[in-house]
């Protein structure tokens, strides 16, 4: 008895020390978007090592990863993720931003939580996976880029294109974005809003402002125009996905006081409930501002459709994270599509299934992002769980 306690405690000290060597190595990588700094090229070189075929295309100083085992004939699941992050200038970081450095049982640095610790406890649940592969269906996939904190225009985008052309259709994919709040597990997202932003311009009439009926104020237009935009009833909101548009700025260069402007430009984003489209959006805004229309331009930027995965009746992700996230902490956790918007949407559709599971968000992008080795450990586990569920030849 004696002797297999001590060798339980010792499997699960050499454990810790991969995935924690694992995200240590990863965050030590400046992969400021779009550079890679070398984090892919090692990622392939790990996964190529457990077995998989690895490919690697770049495009715009962006690069795409897509590795793959077989079992065998079965489901296909793919794992998608990001190793770029924001940069970290500035600020009283308490360890270097690319160390990777420990203190008081966290793993400090850029990308810790968004979303490298994903990456790490992944690539060690992937490495449980293939130790046993007798038992086991199905085709796994690991999809990375260096192109997610950015624009996004060459990274998981070309990716999904990059599979339809080879005619590879997605049962489901797990995205390991941090979506728990106080603890890890206690909240997934099964969609995501769309986001839509706007460049509205109010062209009106200049002239003195002690004539004002000779003129046409853009300025005044503008209050009108804000009243109607925040009063839109969103009548095709989903009860867990409501819509929010925010004015996020309003410029009227006008730099004499005795003028009346001409033209005030204005800045505004949608988040929309996954009951839209972006073209309904459009359709909305453009209603409610149908009699200004002669006053106004609008130029529509960054279009993200949403996307929502409800249960199924078969071979349900939704219901298979839950139970993972369950059998590791013992409650199931809260649905969300809130947040912005994520790589998921390119790999949602009809048939696919997208859910994404992480670790806390609570200090990404932030000086000092980190990530307890604790929640690193369990996000792990449920990773384990839920490969082995899905990939196992009696589910």
């Amino acid at each position: 008895m004696t002797l297999a306690i001590q060798s339980h405690t010792t499997n699960d000290a050499i454990h810790t020390d991969t995935v924690v060597s694992y995200l240590q190595k990863l965050i030590q990588f400046k992969s400021v978007t779009p550079q890679q700094a070398g984090a892919i090229d090692w990622l392939a070189k790990q996964l190529t090592d457990l077995g998989f075929n690895c490919e690697q295309f770049t495009f715009n100083n962006v690069t795409n990863l897509i590795a793959k085992v077989s079992f065998g004939d079965g489901p296909r699941y793919a794992f998608s993720g990001h190793i770029d992050v924001v940069p970290a200038f500035g600020g009283a970081w308490r360890a270097e931003p690319f160390s990777g450095d420990i203190i008081d049982g966290a793993i400090y640095g850029r990308g810790a939580a968004d979303m490298k610790g994903g990456v790490a406890a992944m690539l060690c649940a992937s490495r449980a996976l293939l130790a046993n592969v007798a038992a086991k269906k199905g085709t796994f996939y690991w999809l990375i880029t260096s192109d997610e904190e950015g624009e996004a225009e060459y990274g998981s985008l070309l990716i999904a294109e990059r599979l339809a052309q080879q005619g590879i259709q997605l049962d489901g994919c797990i995205v390991g974005e941090p979506t728990s709040h106080l603890h890890v597990g206690d909240t997934i997202k099964n969609g995501r809003r769309g986001a839509l932003s706007a460049r509205l311009v109010i062209n009106g009439k200049a002239g003195h402002v002690a004539y004002p009926e000779n003129t046409i104020n853009a300025a005044h237009l503008s209050a009108e125009v804000i009243k109607r935009l925040t009063s839109i009833t969103w009548q095709r909101d989903e009860p867990s996905s409501h819509t929010s548009l925010q004015i996020t700025g309003i410029n009227i260069a006008n730099v004499v006081d005795n003028m009346v402007p001409a033209r005030c430009e204005m800045t505004f984003n949608i988040r929309y409930s996954h009951g839209y489209k972006s073209s309904d959006i459009k359709n909305e805004i453009q209603f409610a501002l149908d009699d200004l229309q002669a006053l106004l331009s609008v130029e529509w930027e960054r279009p993200c459709e949403p996307f929502y995965t409800s249960h199924q009746t078969r071979r349900c992700l939704l219901t298979q994270v839950e139970q993972a996230i369950f059998n590791v902490t013992g409650s199931y956790p809260l649905l969300s599509t809130s947040g912005g918007t994520s790589d998921g949407r390119f790999f949602a559709n009809d048939y696919t299934q997208v859910i994404e599971c992480g670790v806390r968000n609570n200090t990404i992008h932030q000086v000092n992002e980190h990530v307890p080795i604790n929640d690193l450990l369990k996000i792990e586990k449920i990773y384990t769980q839920l490969l082995e569920q899905v990939f196992s030849r009696i589910s």
